[in-house]
């Protein structure tokens, strides 16, 4: 079975930052593009993020560029996003999702590209 767990969301303060976590299990983990999506209330899924198979490429949404950045460990099966400077509009529940798509392109931006997502972890960005 596999299962994506994310972690590390929480209440922070505007300026503040946080480190998202998703560590997969039960596929071959530096076969899948990993991305993190969000969705804040009332509003559909935003593409937030991508990471290469390897690590060695990431691309970001104009929203976030300059403020998160992307990371993965093959050997801990785990992604990473650091967030800071974080704004009252990041609020969102935040997914990780792994795609078979060999690059990063802009199919990664749509629902279907992904075979499996993660349960969500809540940020919430308030004073």
């Amino acid at each position: 079975e596999v299962q994506l767990q994310a972690s590390g969301g929480g209440l922070v303060q505007p300026g503040g930052s946080l480190r998202l976590s998703c560590t997969a299990s039960g596929l071959h983990f530096n076969a899948y593009v990993m991305s993190w999506i969000r969705q804040a209330p009332g509003k559909d899924f935003e593409w937030v993020s991508s990471i290469s198979r390897d690590g060695d490429g990431a691309s970001y949404a104009d929203s976030v560029k300059g403020r998160f950045t992307m990371s993965r460990d093959n050997a801990k099966n785990t992604v990473y996003l650091q967030m800071s400077s974080l704004k009252p509009e990041d609020t969102a529940v935040y997914y990780c999702a792994a795609s078979t798509t060999r690059y990063i392109s802009s199919y990664l931006r749509t629902e279907s590209a992904y075979d499996y997502w993660g349960q969500g972890t809540q940020v919430t960005v308030s004073s």
